[in-house]
């Protein structure tokens, strides 16, 4: 083949590298905005100009260093013990603490971080054969992809509908001899409030059970707004019983994707999270973390992130924050139709709709219309569907464009009024099992509701659809959809 257009990733003769680039670059150009302070999930912004080409040299000089053997790459052990470091001084730990002797690793991401929070209490625990999990419902579903991977039943308590947060009661009443890990979450992701930490630490402690903080969304943002003056609660090494803490760097830390800390209280805690193997002809294998090798690239970023913000400039970034996040609580509560889920205490607003004109993932389509890009959350249990808006820095000079905008939009999606579902496709969500929605039946739903293209401008409709199911069928269309998403592209280049 002479030609190397249309021939895929792999084609018969090499692309010239300026091309490559204008392929990727012209692929981007569909995707969400990673900058401008106008998508509220998903990306990080800062805001600060030059930090992008700062994380992109720091990561292009370590790409090829592998974290395998911290023996052969000095560099990354060193960036990789200043992280650690850096979160647990932050994070209550430390000399002059009360957790002095803290450890950590870093990780790929938040998901990372929790699975071997998991597998660390669960392997500390060998005697038990059927080990168990303690979160709140509000906790986030890593706790039971790990739960799923790791073979650890997961009992869920519930969170009060109001406070949105579980009461330390009934957590306590959860643990059973088999518990081998409490969760507690600093902010919940799903409506940004910070669970009682101390009292569930309490219990925990007071069964003799290790206690999780998943601080991976709020980790890097709580302690900067309590030296604000903002009314934090206790949620780090701090509160005894607490044994170990998640924080993720590239959330509020604003380094590039993917890192995480998971830190333990003391390096006993953290002996059962290392997996290691000598029982073959090859190199004896010592892994910290679920990756063997892993690119010193996302390190780089972060430590070179870190190192330029400094302490002032990450106070300079959740004071627009924090200011953001009040003026667009007040874009809400001026809105008719639409209330706060919770009063924000962290970086989250999330709201719904207490008007039955006023369809929320109607709103959520015609905020996406006007360049505003929010994530609809689905009902579950006594909680009505919602938005979740993720704030940063970047969106404080975007705060005064948001309410005129989000005004336009209430009103434009009451004058649309509410989805309708016809009652056939209705039953058919309530009513299916999960088991019966073959790849075929959902290819067929896909292209009844404009999906088979791929996915569409407007989604109130899929959202509808989703909302009316049960988890488990919600599950296992989303599941099978994106299995329709994800095939190969044969014999063309992605964009062709």
């Amino acid at each position: 083949m002479s030609d190397t257009a249309g021939t895929g990733a792999l084609p018969a003769r090499g692309v010239p590298a300026a091309r490559v680039l204008d392929e990727i670059r012209a692929l981007r150009s569909a995707d969400r905005p990673t900058h401008g302070g106008r998508l509220f999930a998903y990306v990080y912004d800062p805001g600060v100009a030059g930090l992008d080409e700062l994380a992109q040299a720091a990561y292009a000089a370590s790409a090829h260093v592998n974290g395998l053997d911290p023996t052969a790459f000095p560099s990354l052990l060193a960036m990789e013990n200043a992280l650690v470091a850096a979160a647990a001084r932050l994070l209550g730990g430390g000399p002059g603490t009360a957790a002095p002797d803290v450890v950590g690793s870093v990780t790929g991401g938040g998901t990372e971080s929790l699975l071997l929070a998991v597998k660390a209490a669960r392997d500390a625990r060998p005697e038990l054969t059927a080990p168990r999990l303690v979160v709140p419902a509000s906790a986030h579903a890593a706790f039971a992809k790990a739960a799923h991977y790791l073979r650890v039943e997961l009992d869920t308590v519930p969170v009060d509908p109001v406070t949105l947060r579980p009461a330390v009661a009934d957590v306590a009443a959860a643990i059973r001899p088999e518990t081998v890990l409490v969760v507690a979450s600093a902010p919940s992701y799903a409506h940004g409030v910070v669970d009682p930490v101390a009292g569930i630490a309490e219990v925990a402690a007071g069964a003799g059970v290790r206690c999780h903080v998943d601080a991976c969304f709020g980790g890097w943002a709580l302690p900067w707004l309590r030296r604000l003056g903002a009314p934090v609660p206790p949620f780090d090494f701090a509160v005894p019983g607490v044994t170990s803490v998640s924080v993720d760097l590239h959330k509020y830390a604003y380094a590039p994707k993917g890192v995480s800390v998971l830190l333990h209280r003391d390096p006993a805690l953290r002996a059962p999270q290392f997996f290691a193997y000598a029982d073959w002809p090859g190199y004896t294998m010592v892994n910290p973390v679920i990756a063997s090798t892993r690119s010193g690239g996302p390190i780089a970023a972060a430590y070179a992130t870190l190192r330029h913000l400094g302490e002032d400039g990450y106070l300079r970034l959740a004071a627009s924050t924090r200011d953001a996040v009040a003026g667009l609580a007040d874009a809400v509560r001026a809105s008719d139709g639409l209330r706060l889920m919770a009063e924000p205490e962290s970086t989250v607003v999330c709201f719904t709709a207490d008007d039955p004109k006023l369809d929320l993932f109607v709103l959520v389509d015609e905020l996406t219309a006007r360049g505003w890009h929010t994530q609809p959350q689905l009902r579950y249990a006594d909680l009505p569907a919602s938005v979740h808006l993720t704030v940063t820095a970047a969106v404080a000079s975007r705060v005064a464009e948001f309410a005129p905008a989000l005004a336009d939009a209430v009103a434009a999606a009451r004058a649309a009024g509410p989805v309708v579902l016809p009652p056939e496709l209705r039953a058919l969500a309530a009513g299916l099992a999960p088991e019966a929605l073959t790849p075929e039946l959902v290819a067929g739903l896909a292209e009844g509701l404009g999906l088979a293209g791929g996915v569409p401008d407007r989604m109130a409709v899929v959202n509808t659809l989703l909302d009316a199911a049960p988890a488990a069928v919600r599950e296992r269309l989303l599941a099978e959809f994106v299995g329709l998403l994800q095939r190969p592209a044969w014999g063309r280049t992605p964009g062709g």
